[in-house]
C-alpha cells in the first residue's frame, strides 16, 4: 500500500512516498481504509528527533495521527467495531501512522464518526480535540464562569480549545492578527488581543488557567495574567519529571526534564501557580462524546486547506508556515 514515511531522523529525514506492507493487525485492532487524515506541528517535530526520546517509531515510519475513514477488517477481540463502520481517531503515540491508504487502529483509539460531518471533517477533530478535553476538563478542572486563556486562537488547537471551553460556560481570552478576530469571536472568544498591536500581558488579568500552546517565553509571560492558585497546561514544554515519571523513563531523561523545567515551576510556586505538561492520549471514548458535541453542533472543525494524497508533503511544508486557520487535511482518498 502507499504511505508517507520518513526513513531516518534529523535535518534530512527523507520524507516521501514509499510502498510498504499492509499493517499487521492485532486482536484489539480494526483496520481502517484511511479516507482522510488532517496534519498536527507534531508531524513536522517527529522526523526531525525532536521527540525520539519519548516516541518511539519502527523506521521507515508512517507520518500522521489523526484519521477518517472506514472499518474493512476487525481483530477477534474487537467487539465495538464492524466491517463498514465509518470512524475516526487519533494514532498518536501508538507508533503507528494515518497518512497512508490502511491503517490499523487499537479498538480503544476509535469512535464512530460524527454523522454530521465529512471525512475530511471528521479527520479535522481528533488530536486537537483529545488535546483541549484532556486539558480543559481533566488537567484543569475548567468550570463555567472561571476564565481560560487560550493563545493563537486561530490555529488548529485554538480554534477547537476555544469551542469547546466556551461550550463549558468559560471565559475565554486569545490573541490573534488582525485578520482573525472575527474568527475567533465566532468561536466564542470573549477577551481578544491583536498580538501585532498589543501585549496579552498587559492587558489581561484575573485569568485562572492558561492553555500554553506557544513557544518562546509567553509561558512565562502567562504567568502574570492568572490569579493565585491558577493552572497553566503547556503543549509545548518544557517537559517536566512528572511526565518522565509517568512515561517511566529513565532517571537521565527524569533529570534532564527537570532541568528544562526548574525555571517555569520555579516562577510558578513563587506566584502560587501550577504548571504541568500535558502529551495527549488516544482515547475513543472521549472521541465518543466530542462527537456527541459535534453532532449537536456545540462544536464544529474550523479547515483551512484540504490537500490531494500525493499532496501529503507540501501539506506538511504549509502546516510549517505557521498561517493555518484551523486544520490542514490530507484527502486520501
Amino acid at each position: 500500500m502507499k504511505a508517507l514515511t520518513f526513513k531516518r531522523y534529523g535535518k534530512s529525514p527523507d520524507i516521501g512516498f514509499s510502498h510498504v506492507a499492509q499493517p499487521t493487525l492485532q486482536p484489539d485492532e480494526i483496520l481502517v481504509q484511511v479516507h482522510a487524515a488532517a496534519l498536527n506541528p507534531i508531524d513536522n517535530m517527529v522526523p526531525a528527533g525532536t521527540f525520539k526520546p519519548v516516541l518511539h517509531f519502527k523506521l521507515p515510519a508512517t507520518l500522521g495521527s489523526d484519521l477518517a475513514g472506514v472499518v474493512v477488517k476487525v481483530g477477534p477481540r474487537v467487539t465495538r467495531f464492524k466491517p463498514g463502520d465509518e470512524v475516526y481517531a487519533s494514532l498518536f503515540d501508538t507508533g503507528r501512522g494515518s497518512l497512508a491508504e490502511l491503517a490499523a487502529v487499537p479498538e480503544s483509539a476509535a469512535a464512530l464518526k460524527p454523522a454530521q460531518l465529512d471525512f475530511v471533517q471528521a479527520a479535522a477533530i481528533p488530536m486537537v480535540a483529545l488535546t483541549a478535553w484532556q486539558a480543559l476538563t481533566e488537567r484543569m478542572n475548567l468550570q463555567a464562569g472561571q476564565k481560560v486563556f487560550i493563545p493563537a486562537g486561530s490555529g488548529g488547537i485554538g480554534t477547537l480549545a476555544i469551542q469547546l471551553a466556551h461550550h463549558l460556560g468559560a471565559q475565554v481570552g486569545t490573541t490573534v492578527s488582525t485578520g482573525n478576530v472575527e474568527l475567533v469571536r465566532s468561536l466564542g472568544a470573549d477577551e481578544i488581543v491583536d498580538y501585532k498591536k498589543q501585549a496579552f500581558e498587559q492587558l489581561l488579568s484575573g485569568y485562572d488557567a492558561v492553555l500554553g500552546t506557544v513557544k518562546g517565553d509567553a509561558i512565562e509571560k502567562s504567568l502574570t495574567i492568572l490569579k493565585p492558585g491558577g493552572r497553566i497546561v503547556s503543549l509545548i514544554g518544557p517537559l517536566d519529571v512528572a511526565f518522565a515519571k509517568a512515561r517511566k523513563l529513565n532517571v537521565i531523561l527524569q533529570i534532564v526534564f527537570s532541568l528544562m523545567s526548574r525555571k517555569i515551576l520555579k516562577l510558578a510556586r513563587q506566584r502560587g501557580v501550577d504548571y504541568g505538561f500535558l502529551f495527549v492520549r488516544p482515547d475513543g471514548q472521549q472521541l465518543a462524546e466530542i462527537g456527541a458535541l459535534l453532532d449537536a453542533g456545540h462544536i464544529r472543525p474550523v479547515i483551512d486547506k484540504v490537500f490531494a494524497f500525493d499532496q501529503a508533503k507540501e501539506a506538511l511544508a504549509y502546516l510549517a508556515l505557521g498561517r493555518a486557520k484551523g486544520k490542514v487535511v490530507v484527502r486520501v482518498r
